[in-house]
């Protein structure tokens, strides 16, 4: 356990720079990393990416409250637009949290992947979205938070990917926009962790210091870690060329998405045979 948690500790202090220098959510690196780093330690096959997506979710209940709390400062947060969305992101991601808990591993990782995909092709061609609207009225927020809650619970990201593009399509000011799509990360965090407690709880295949769907080995060593590394990535994002860095980290998620894809297809034994033929 010693072992593993140190481990952890490890991931958690990449993770953190990375967050810090690139500005991207935790869950988009701790859960491709938790994904690759469980398996070792015994975890089954058939709740790895549950409990990826459920501790990641958990981590972000963590950063999301330090991340909020310095956006309000600038006044970044329409708390306003927060209060009128959160009924719907608690809905979604809740509902999202508990769907994952029936759904077979390898879809799971296929609904990461093309949000991998997604999320490398944006920071590679640097797509932003033009505003076209005004902020919809109470119904039309709660549906769009609970669209975003849901697909948010279902990768184990805090919002910020779906959010931001969201607000600028509703003409939000890009600091607003991110500050805004920061502090909607803790209720997505919450919902989630809490759909995923219950998702998970009693499931045969957990290993020991699971609470439901998250891993807390994994859970405290990434949170203890990350916020004391995610300053110094922020440091460091003033002193590099972070616009190149992110377009490198990119093409790592292109080859951590790749990877994934091969792992789920090797599930079948047409594609099994077919690529351990070719590659072996």
């Amino acid at each position: 356990m010693l072992s593993h948690l140190l481990i952890f500790l490890v991931l958690g202090a990449f993770a953190g720079v990375l967050a810090g220098l690139l500005g991207i959510g935790g869950g988009l690196v701790i859960v491709p990393i938790l994904a690759f780093a469980l398996p070792p330690m015994g975890i089954p096959q058939d709740i790895l990416m549950n409990l990826a997506l459920g501790t990641s979710l958990a981590s972000i209940i963590f950063t999301s409250i330090s991340s909020m709390t310095a956006h309000n400062k600038r006044g970044a947060v329409r708390w306003d637009i927060f209060k009128s969305i959160s009924p719907g992101i608690i809905l979604g991601t809740f509902i999202g949290a508990l769907t994952t808990s029936w759904i077979p591993t390898w879809i799971l990782k296929v609904i990461f992947v093309i949000f991998l995909y997604y999320a490398a092709s944006n920071m590679i061609f640097g797509r932003k979205p033009t505003g076209s609207r005004d902020v919809p009225g109470t119904a039309g927020i709660v549906g769009a938070g609970g669209v975003i809650g849901f697909l948010s619970s279902l990768v184990g990201i805090g919002g910020g990917t779906l959010c931001v593009p969201f607000f600028l399509l509703c003409n939000l000011e890009i600091h607003t926009a991110i500050g805004t799509a920061a502090s909607i990360g803790l209720p997505i965090a919450l919902a989630g962790t809490f759909g995923n407690v219950i998702g998970g709880w009693g499931n045969p295949s957990l290993p020991p210091w699971s609470f439901g769907f998250v891993y807390l080995p994994a859970l405290a060593g990434i949170v203890c870690a990350s916020m004391f590394t995610a300053p110094l990535g922020a440091k460091l994002a003033h002193k590099m060329p972070v616009g190149r860095l992110k377009k490198a980290f990119a093409v790592l998620l292109l080859v951590v998405a790749t990877r994934m894809l091969y792992s789920v297809l090797l599930y079948f034994p047409v594609t099994h045979n077919f690529l351990t033929t070719v590659f072996h």
